[in-house]
């Protein structure tokens, strides 16, 4: 296993006067997993390419176990990456798929012919050695590719959005299948996608990039509960936050927030970092997960009725989504409530609010208010 380091790479393309990646700084350690999050064209596969060596390097380094590798030739490096394609050889088995990078490289036949078959039985290919690329589904495709950097015990794995032609169905097994191959082997992997599921499923850090700069680094979970701006809350949930023009106000005991005629008391813990921003307009941030129909034990205390208009009724089985139009004010809102609901289109209803789940941001930087960026940014 390797570290990797990445500081303050760039990549400008041609005589382009902007730059594609600018500034991407991260450190992966020792066994982890961490996944490059963003939209397409934020400069992730530009980053990845870099670190493989197969895109030249505007400015910045990049280091694995402190050595910088810049001018390192790519098949020098020990790193491998599987990309979206797969980029199979049609006219090989598998065997000889899985085997080819060791024959180039000199290895015995014991040797390759033990790697591949190690391989082989850990990825379930072992029915499947004589075939060619073309008799084989998305799936077996892809543990293919798995498998030919997997035989090459490299320091370093890099994936570029490798699930993204499977269905979905076979994306998901074979995401699982991933998490629990890089469990096993523990292998550095830094993993491109645009997909939050597989970030937040895979990764042990997500790296969420924008425009060509990293926006935010941390867990997943901390990611998604505290994101550092407006990008981050709504790029991270499906649906995303809502974000909602508001107005903070001094309250009797604690700051509140006005929605147009409804005003919503703040929790205690997240009032005292408010105090600079009294009097000013914000945007109020709520995930849809954390407006109920009813209040459960657990948040009772802290939840506020908010009286909404029922726009839209969504039913996905396990749940329900609610398009909701907040008071008099005419901004919607989403939320993600039981699928035994009775709400239907046109309703008045009241729902619960919690909270302690708020997030405040700043509407010129849409960046958040009250410290949350301090745990997790970049």
């Amino acid at each position: 296993m390797a570290w990797v380091a990445v500081e303050k790479l760039c990549k400008r393309y041609g005589a382009s006067a902007d730059l594609a990646v600018r500034d991407v700084s991260f450190t992966v350690a020792e066994g982890e997993f961490i996944v490059l999050l963003g939209p397409s064209g934020c400069g992730k596969s530009s980053v990845l390419r870099m670190i493989a060596g197969l895109e030249p390097i505007t400015a910045g380094n990049v280091s694995i176990d402190g050595r910088v590798i810049n001018d390192v030739p790519a098949k020098d490096r020990d790193i491998a990456m599987v990309f979206q394609s797969y980029a199979l050889y049609p006219h090989m088995d598998v065997y000889n798929n899985l085997a080819f990078g060791l024959r180039r490289r000199g290895f015995s036949r014991d040797e390759i012919d033990r790697r591949v078959r190690l391989a082989a039985g850990k990825l379930g290919l072992e029915p499947f050695l004589a075939r060619k690329p073309p008799a084989l589904s998305g799936g077996q495709r892809q543990r293919v590719a798995l498998g030919r950097a997997i035989v090459r015990q490299p320091k370093v794995f890099l994936f570029d959005e490798p699930l993204s032609n499977l269905d979905a169905a076979l994306r998901v097994s074979t995401r699982n299948e991933l998490i629990r191959q890089q469990l096993e082997i523990g292998v550095t992997t830094i993993y491109v996608t645009h997909d939050q599921v597989e970030a937040m499923t895979m990764g042990h850090r997500i790296c969420i990039m924008d425009k060509g700069e990293v926006v935010q680094i941390g867990p997943p979970l901390e990611v998604y509960r505290n994101p550092v701006n407006t990008f981050v809350a709504r790029f991270l949930g499906n649906p995303p936050m809502n974000i909602l023009q508001a107005k903070l106000n001094r309250g009797s005991d604690r700051p509140d927030v006005l929605l147009g005629d409804v005003r919503i008391p703040l929790s205690v813990h997240v009032a005292a970092e408010l105090t600079s921003s009294l009097g000013r307009e914000v945007l109020l941030g709520i995930r849809p997960e954390d407006l109920y129909e009813t209040a459960p034990a657990a948040i009772a205390e802290r939840a506020e009725p908010v009286a909404v208009r029922v726009a839209a009724v969504e039913p996905l089985g396990a749940e329900t989504l609610l398009l909701l139009t907040l008071g008099e004010t005419g901004q919607e809102l989403t939320a993600r409530i039981g699928r035994e609901t009775k709400l239907r289109p046109g309703a008045h209803a009241t729902m619960a609010l919690d909270t302690g789940a708020i997030q405040l941001f700043d509407p010129m930087t849409k960046r958040a208010i009250g410290g949350y960026a301090s745990s997790s940014s970049a």
